[in-house]
């Protein structure tokens, strides 16, 4: 005798996005007590991808002088490779190892920083990686929790400058990246 069983849900031939997977990974390193910089090194939180969000995780990075440059450093770091405690607590990047960053032209607004790819052509976890890592720190505007972004000035079609907030949202569902920001003028 064969018996046949199913869930009640009719086969479609079309796919469908149901969103992404739940997660079974704990996006929380072990606590290790305090972290010690290396020398000329400060520890800061970055932004990695965990599960279907991005989450916190502190690094020792050597910051210089400058907004421009506080930034690049970020932006290398965040496209390292996570290291064996950040992959096994689930974290990864999606910042693309080629991405460069650079200060604003003198037309944009003051704090501007310009991507090497306009933010709209990044992936929405690298966007959201970017804007939460830089808006706490020097790179952006710590104290409003947002962070000014363009894309390369020389572009055929140049997307103006964006304020984009490192907000729950963004964390939590980084498909946001595509509507957040609002532009600025000069």
């Amino acid at each position: 005798m064969l018996a046949v069983a199913g869930c009640g849900i009719q086969p479609t031939s079309v796919p469908v996005d149901a969103g992404a997977a739940p997660s079974r990974v704990a996006c929380v390193l072990p606590d290790d007590g305090p972290r010690t910089p290396a020398p000329r090194h400060t520890v800061v939180r970055v932004y990695l991808v965990c599960g279907s969000r991005v989450s916190p995780v502190q690094r020792s990075v050597r910051l210089p002088a400058g907004r421009a440059d506080v930034a690049g450093a970020l932006l290398e770091t965040l496209s390292d490779e996570p290291g064996p405690r950040e992959r096994a607590a689930g974290f990864a990047s999606q910042v693309p190892p080629e991405l460069e960053v650079g200060p604003g032209t003198r037309t944009d607004p003051p704090g501007t920083l310009r991507l090497s790819t306009a933010p709209s052509g990044l992936p929405p976890f690298a966007l959201a990686q970017i804007v939460c890592t830089f808006a706490e720190t020097e790179a952006g505007a710590p104290q409003e929790g947002t962070v000014v972004l363009a894309g390369p000035a020389d572009a055929p079609v140049p997307e103006p400058p964006r304020r984009i907030a490192c907000t729950t949202e963004l964390r939590n569902s980084p498909d946001a990246a595509d509507r957040a920001g609002t532009p600025v003028g000069s």
